[in-house]
């Protein structure tokens, strides 16, 4: 299977199977109750800070991808249990032959949700319907009629695709016995009979009823929900429904608040290293088996792909948030599990190898019914408050307040309404494009996409640019690309904003196809560097629409350049998407591109380009 779908789009690479071939917050002061000061007496830490540490004999695990939290549910069993995807614990995690060692599902415990103590491996023989060289993914851990039930993905079976299996034990350290068979079978892909879906990622819920619920699924089909049969280890293939497009979403996490079951799912590729987009959206429903529509009501399932963003990048060291699960303290505070890339430290081992995923953990708001990590700050990297691991402890987290980047002033000798018959001089072209394919007409720049590409060492298509200001800025257009609603496939084709220093560093927002999908991508480029490292990366924000407005903010952060994307389906009401940071000096230039195949054409009605304030959130 990896041999044939590593091939399915350059830009969205398959996620984790592909890497395990075995086949401005501070402390706010709040009175305790006496058992919450005895319980600091005795040692409950006042902070943590990411990502969490998980002690082994050998040293620190280092990577905990996909990682899971849940609480004991026994009489007495207070502590909690963490559990990650399959990987090395470190570089150094080695056999006698040198090679590295692969933990099925490592489990750790903590008494404070801080500090975490490796115990073993949840599934040290793979069960016989797994093929030996299988990956075991993204355990989801529940108790169901009085055990606890371990669910995870089997990357191969013996019969060929992947699937969902499940094992119980009496306790969540196990050790666990396996069902025996698939809870979710391999089946064939919706769009493709006889084909095999990326069955993976499995999130289990029970609903009001009773009825317990399995959702699963990636990239390649999608995701869908099914029936769980009453002791949880079979699902009904009859009830499956699809709850968010194939070609956008995996990682499926459900949690319940205030009426409605909110899908946490995950997009854009979780393992590029430095240039790791992964990010979280969330789309909400009544009803288990949905349709889950995001803040805009826009279905995950729609050709336009809805959801709302809960953490991307920010700026910070952190590339790649994603894969998260959800729960809640003692005291009440909801908090997500997830795991990211350090920018600056992105590989176990060689460059280029097993990406370096640690656990992050940071606290989950509501605003306006919707989540958002930390009110919208999104990863931490400075001490936090700790959560209220045990009874009688008090939440010391606060929401904080969120600027958000919003334009100025407009900058006029910058910006441009097209309303000539001819492109003024301030513009030049970068690779000037034949005869036609660009026009100034009706009050907007009319630019067919080419079939031609700016990518890796595919540079020829046509760029028109000019020149930014040297101090901090926001550009925006309003963009029409006359794509087919729905349907597949035509592959790459977008149109957008760019932010250029040359062929090999800009970054681009843009409106892309992709096989069904229609898609906002945040796209980096990087000259070629040391070997293995990536030079291309991308995320991708909330739904677009035939005609979109997207925004670019950059501003310069502790001598860094951060760059974040912004979108809006109206004009009026803008959703902030993923930063990155980058180098691309003051000589950068902005500008518009439409490339990636022939074919269709974008309207660009015009180029803002404002100063830079900022506006606080209550």
């Amino acid at each position: 299977m990896p041999g044939t779908l590593a091939g399915r789009s350059r830009r969205f690479r398959p996620p984790h199977w592909a890497l395990v071939t075995l086949a401005a917050l501070t402390l706010t002061g709040c009175q305790q109750t006496p058992a919450g000061a005895a319980l600091q007496a005795q040692g409950r830490p006042q902070t943590y800070s990411n990502p969490l540490p998980i002690r082994t004999p050998g040293g620190p695990i280092e990577t905990c991808a996909d990682p899971e939290i849940v609480r004991g549910q026994t009489a007495g069993d207070t502590d909690w249990y963490l559990y990650c995807t399959t990987d090395p614990h470190s570089g150094r995690d080695r056999d006698a032959n040198g090679n590295l060692i692969f933990h099925p599902i490592s489990m750790a415990r903590s008494r404070d949700l801080v500090n975490w103590t490796y115990v073993s491996d949840a599934l040290p023989q793979k069960p016989a319907w797994v093929r030996p060289d299988a990956g075991l993914w993204a355990p989801d851990v529940e108790y169901l009629n009085g055990k606890y039930h371990l669910y995870y993905t089997a990357s191969e079976t013996v019969e060929g695709g992947s699937a969902i299996g499940v094992a119980t034990s009496d306790s969540p350290l196990g050790p666990w016995v396996d069902s025996g068979a698939p809870v979710v079978e391999p089946h064939p892909a919706p769009c493709c009979p006889g084909s095999r879906r990326w069955t993976f990622d499995p999130a289990v819920i029970q609903d009001d009823r009773g009825q317990r619920w399995i959702y699963y699924g990636s990239y390649f089909g999608g995701i869908s929900v099914r029936k769980l049969s009453a002791d949880g280890l079979r699902s009904d293939p009859a009830s499956q429904t699809q709850v968010a497009s194939a070609n956008r979403y995996e990682a499926s996490n459900v949690f319940r608040h205030g009426g409605y079951y909110y899908l946490f799912v995950s997009s854009s590729d979780c393992c590029r290293g430095p240039l790791t987009g992964y990010s979280v959206f969330a789309g909400r429903s009544r009803t288990p088996d949905g349709p889950f529509l995001d803040k805009g009501g826009v279905d995950l399932n729609a050709a336009y792909v809805g959801g709302t963003p809960v953490i991307s990048m920010n700026g910070n060291r952190w590339v790649g948030p994603g894969h998260n699960a959800v729960f809640t303290d003692a005291a009440g505070q909801d908090w997500t599990v997830y795991h990211a890339i350090d920018r600056a430290d992105p590989y176990l081992a060689e460059a280029g190898g097993i990406n370096k995923r640690p656990a992050l953990l940071d606290p989950l708001d509501w605003v306006d019914g919707w989540p958002t990590v930390r009110g919208g700050l999104w990863a931490s990297d400075e001490p936090m408050p700790a959560p209220a691991a045990q009874p009688g402890e008090r939440s010391r987290y606060r929401t904080p307040r969120v600027r958000v980047e919003v334009p100025g002033k407009l900058l006029g000798a910058y910006s441009d309404e097209f309303t000539a018959s001819t492109l003024s001089p301030d513009w030049s072209w970068v690779r000037p494009p034949a005869q036609g394919v660009a026009a100034l007409e009706g009050g907007a720049l009319r630019f067919s996409t080419q079939d031609a590409d700016l990518f890796e060492d595919r540079d020829d298509a046509s760029v028109l640019l000019r020149a930014a200001p040297q101090d901090d800025y926001l550009v925006e257009t309003r963009l029409t690309l006359n794509l087919p609603p729905q349907g597949c496939c035509f592959n790459f084709r977008q149109a957008g904003l760019v932010v250029y220093g040359d062929d090999d560093r800009y970054v681009k927002l843009a409106q892309v196809s992709i096989f069904e999908t229609r898609q906002l991508e945040f796209a980096k480029e990087v000259p070629a560097g040391a070997p293995g490292f990536p030079r291309y990366g991308s995320t991708v924000l909330s739904a677009g629409a035939e005609t979109v407005w997207l925004r670019i903010a950059r501003s310069l952060e502790d001598g860094e350049e951060h760059y974040t994307a912004f979108s809006s389906r109206d004009g009026q009401t803008w959703t902030r998407g993923g930063t990155w940071t980058h180098t691309l000096g003051g000589a950068a230039r902005i500008g518009l591109v439409s490339l990636g195949g022939p074919g269709f054409t974008a309207r660009f009605d015009y180029l803002r380009v404002y100063d830079l304030k900022q506006k606080k959130l209550e």
